[in-house]
């Protein structure tokens, strides 16, 4: 069996991305397939005896193109919806202007008054509508698709309501050119345009968080190099990645990122592998170890083999992880969508039963027409197609004010059924960078000025450690005979004494009298530094990574509330524990690499568990985009973030629980809009069709268009409840 990755042109609804998929699954050879709508590709499994060109063909005879393999290096095309956005809405200020004017008492127009001048005035606003036809060609398209291939959605709804409204406007002006200037009230093409605006500023929304998705793949392909310091007679030879080849030896020098993924030959140094492990502090290695396209190189000169090039290095695999990840994340079906499939054709048949009833009885033509177009017109979607998007937007907005970045209208659906979160470690429930954690001092010393003299020797250093000691150095002190001694430490002169930092085999026999206080830092997980004057000893320092200051009682209040908490870690198990019993976590699982992570998660998914994942690495790209929830930070890295559904930006990680409160008000708020904006359809339906004319309760299209509006305010001032949200955060 094999699997490829295929671009899929011309879908723009879920309805076409599931006729592609059903196609697909019909043809022989082909064993599964998961089309992604979002990213417009198709994830297909198939057998060795299928080549490529068929499986495009395939994917043409299903209606739609084939644009070949995916490439995660290709670039967007450039996006002008922000542009068209903005002038049209200008446009549809003029044209509300235009037809509402005359109904608030502001200045009318001269030449466009629609009782002097009715031609004109009808003729202006058909005009005007064009443009908003034209920008909503891809909604019409979609609705009709969907209904050709029976599975009527949102774009279907509103696809009727338009083409409806337009037409009855155009008819209408038709008639006002002929003379019948009373016809002037029953023009709708307003609403057209309004309908057309709103629903295309959501779906610019909805799509622009979505491409977020393959910024992550960009990213991570950016990672690594774009050239390499092959070895040759004389030294090193600058070349680019494409002209490495598998057993070619490689240089890299400190700073440097290893090219490919290889095996020591040659030197001993310290790498930063925690975009692939997440674990904070370099990693020592020699000869016969594996280095990893991406890394960084601290200390040192290596030579290397490279081992492994292309769409088999490390890198590439997490980039295909990601793709897979985002690829078989099933749709979330909207309640609107699926009670769509019934309401449009249940619609037109009532519709049409109005005309044919109305017709049989003795109505007039012209009659029966306005009737069955008010019955259309009552039924319009505005309020249904209002009811979802108008509560993610504003809960979305509101998230944005507390600090969290929602980037689909899905995630709020879905966190409303989370009932397992995954942490990483470092980064997440920690600050991803070393720190000093406990200092003893046993010289003449005070600490700031011992401190300081550490803080100005390891000011010369490069190792990672050095970091720790940054906000240390109050005063420049003057150093000499600076040396650093290759996997032990460093050593200096200041004022003519001799300074040694570094790790126990800086000792040189020297007897460590201070055991105790070692045990303590090494049982806190610490990496311990020694600090020696001559051949005296007189500090230890324990360095490692500091937990968050929220990170505990947000675990705790999690747990509370019935989350089932886990810490997933690249990290050592030693170190994994110490931090899980601190936190209060008992489900710890360590020494995970990236695949691993991702593994871990579908695990849990298949044991019927909705999944938060909450990571800030590269390392974790894979398990983000698996998880049903990824969370970032915003100091997280760039592939961390895109590939992370939710994103805390002031790295409070206690907004944790602000989100899950968020999403399940904005789940409750929808299904109230649903039940107003169905209540409004039953309660104006029979009202529209003329049944209760002897109730004396009747309306024509123009009160009916009334109602609609009156029917969406209702949906757009309950939505707007969740504002108050905010108070709270």
């Amino acid at each position: 069996m094999k699997k490829i990755i295929l671009k899929v042109d011309g879908m723009t609804c879920s309805a076409c991305s599931n006729h592609v998929e059903k196609y697909l699954k019909k043809q022989n050879g082909i064993i599964d397939v998961s089309v992604n709508l979002v990213l417009g590709q198709a994830l297909i499994y198939y057998d060795d005896n299928i080549d490529i060109e068929t499986l495009g063909s395939f994917i043409n005879e299903s209606g739609y193109k084939c644009g070949g393999i995916y490439n995660e290096k290709e670039e967007n095309k450039k996006d002008n919806s922000k542009i068209y956005l903005i002038v049209l809405g200008m446009l549809a200020i003029l044209i509300m202007y235009i037809s509402m004017s005359h109904m608030i008492n502001l200045p009318v127009i001269p030449f466009l008054n629609m009782m002097k001048h009715p031609i004109t005035y009808s003729i202006v606003l058909c005009l005007l509508t064009i443009p908003y036809l034209v920008y909503g060609k891809a909604i019409i398209v979609s609705g009709i698709k969907n209904l050709i291939h029976r599975s009527p959605n949102m774009d279907t709804l509103v696809t009727l309501g338009v083409l409806v409204s337009f037409l009855y406007s155009v008819v209408n002006m038709i008639l006002i050119i002929l003379g019948n200037h009373i016809l002037t009230k029953n023009l709708y093409f307003e609403s057209v345009c309004m309908i057309i605006l709103f629903i295309k500023l959501g779906k610019y929304i909805d799509k622009n968080s979505k491409e977020k998705t393959k910024e992550a793949i960009k990213e991570l392909v950016s990672v690594t190099p774009e050239s390499a310091l092959l070895k040759v007679k004389d030294g090193g030879k600058k070349v680019t990645i494409d002209e490495v080849k598998v057993g070619d030896i490689l240089i890299v020098k400190p700073g440097m990122k290893v090219a490919v993924d290889g095996e020591i030959v040659k030197g001993v140094a310290h790498f930063d592998e925690s975009f692939i492990t997440g674990e904070s502090k370099p990693i020592k290695k020699t000869v016969g170890d594996k280095v990893v396209a991406g890394s960084i190189i601290y200390d040192g000169l290596v030579e290397y083999k490279a081992r492994k090039i292309g769409p088999k290095s490390t890198i590439s695999e997490m980039v295909h992880l990601v793709l897979e990840a985002s690829n078989s994340k099933m749709p979330i079906s909207r309640i609107a969508d699926k009670v769509s499939s019934y309401f449009v054709p249940i619609i037109l048949i009532i519709a049409m039963l109005t005309f044919i009833i109305h017709f049989i009885i003795g109505t007039s033509f012209n009659e029966s027409l306005i009737r069955m177009v008010t019955v259309l017109v009552v039924a319009c979607p505005c309020a249904l197609g209002l009811a979802t998007p108008l509560a993610i937007i504003v809960s979305i907005g509101t998230s944005a004010k507390c600090g969290i970045l929602i980037k689909s209208s899905e995630t709020l659906e879905i966190a409303s059924h989370i009932d397992t979160i995954v942490f990483d470690k470092t980064g997440t429930l920690t600050y991803g960078k070393l720190s000093i954690s406990k200092f003893y001092n046993y010289s003449n010393y005070d600490d700031k000025t011992l401190l300081n003299i550490i803080a100005n020797i390891e000011s010369n250093s490069t190792h990672p450690i050095s970091r720790a000691f940054e906000d240390y150095k109050i005063s420049k002190m003057k150093i000499t005979d600076y040396k650093e001694i290759s996997g032990i430490g460093i050593t200096a002169k200041i004022d003519n004494k001799n300074y040694y930092l570094g790790n126990s085999k800086i000792l040189n026999n020297i007897e460590n009298n201070h055991k105790e206080d070692l045990e303590k830092l090494t049982s806190l997980g610490n990496s311990i530094i020694y600090i020696l004057e001559e051949k005296d000893i007189i500090g230890l320092i324990g360095v490692k990574d500091i937990i968050r200051e929220d990170a505990k009682i947000t675990i705790k209040k999690l747990k509370k509330s019935g989350y089932k908490i886990v810490m997933l870690t690249g990290d050592n198990e030693i170190t994994a524990k110490i931090i899980g019993n601190e936190l209060g976590i008992d489900d710890i699982v360590s020494n995970v690499m990236p695949s691993e992570k991702t593994k871990y998660i579908k695990e849990l998914q298949l044991q019927g568990k909705k999944v938060i994942m909450v990571g800030d690495g590269i390392n974790d790209a894979p398990s983000l985009a698996t998880s049903d929830i990824g969370i970032s930070f915003e100091s997280s890295t760039d592939i961390a973030t895109n590939s992370s559904n939710v994103i805390i930006t002031n790295d409070n990680i206690n907004k944790i629980l602000t989100f899950l409160t968020i999403s399940k008000k904005t789940l409750n708020n929808i299904k109230q809009n649903l039940f107003w904006a169905f209540f409004y359809n039953i309660l104006m339906i029979p009202i529209a069709t003329g049944m209760l004319m002897k109730f004396g309760l009747e309306i024509n299209p123009m009160i009916a268009s009334v109602s609609m509006m009156l029917s969406s305010l209702c949906v757009v001032f309950n939505a707007l409840r969740l504002k108050k949200i905010d108070n709270k955060c």
